[in-house]
């Protein structure tokens, strides 16, 4: 049964200790390593390093900050749960899908507005981009059981989008907020009461991404680069592996 706080029970006779497991988990493990500010992009290359450090940055942040804010002090102990921590694994990987796809709608608009480029050259700039960041991320372990459907469902946006009408504000940024509320391990019943309060941290966490990547992305040398965003090279997104 759920504790008061709305998260897993736990028992301190089971095996490690959970302030380790804390800091293994939390501390932006198994996703890229992340950086919220974004570095200058003249390529593909360089967008999907920054995108892919972006999303994780958020998706992990809001995860961890809303477990931490419903636990409290009791917050530590739950990693030593079993079951808490796979639930926390799924979770921070189905949103960090949801952030990618976030980012990437966000991202195709500011080009398309600031180059004038048409649908599908745009199109298939951020379709490479998508595509080799979840390349280089395959199927990580402990992802859960949706996690190439909810990517398919990320290109699915991508191939869809009518990058004309995205708007430079937090229009395109309605996955995120949605799908930390639906995921996150929380009892439903306080989830409804945070849901609002949630929704607002996750849009606040972009802002800051929006104003960077509107400032640092040189959407004309993107678009006229012919670079394409090598999947195969280890270096290439930090989330690899």
């Amino acid at each position: 049964m759920a504790n008061p706080q709305g998260l897993p029970g736990h028992s301190r006779a089971q095996a490690g200790d959970p302030h380790c497991r804390l800091r293994r988990l939390e501390g932006l493990s198994g996703i890229a390593g992340c950086s919220n500010s974004l570095e200058k992009i003249p390529t593909a290359t360089a967008c999907g390093i920054s995108w892919n450090r972006s999303a994780s940055h958020v998706a992990q942040t809001s995860l961890y900050g809303y477990l931490r804010t419903r636990a409290g002090a009791r917050y530590p102990e739950l990693f030593a749960n079993d079951a808490f921590v796979q639930s926390i694994d799924i979770a921070k990987w189905y949103i960090w899908l949801a952030c990618l796809s976030d980012l990437s709608i966000y991202a195709g608009g500011l080009l398309a507005h600031g180059t004038g480029a048409g649908q599908a050259e745009v199109r298939r700039l951020m379709s490479d981009v998508v595509e080799a960041i979840l390349a280089a991320t395959g199927i990580p372990p402990g992802a859960g059981d949706e996690f190439l459907q909810l990517a398919q469902r990320l290109r699915t946006r991508v191939e869809q989008c009518d990058w004309a009408s995205v708007s430079d504000d937090e229009g395109p940024f309605s996955e995120s907020p949605s799908v930390l509320v639906d995921r996150a391990p929380v009892i439903d019943e306080l989830k409804r009461l945070d849901e609002e309060i949630v929704r607002n941290s996750v849009r606040f966490r972009w802002q800051e991404v929006r104003r960077d990547l509107r400032r640092e992305l040189d959407a004309t040398a993107l678009m006229a680069s012919t670079q394409k965003v090598p999947a195969e090279e280890g270096e290439a997104f930090p989330g690899e592996g």
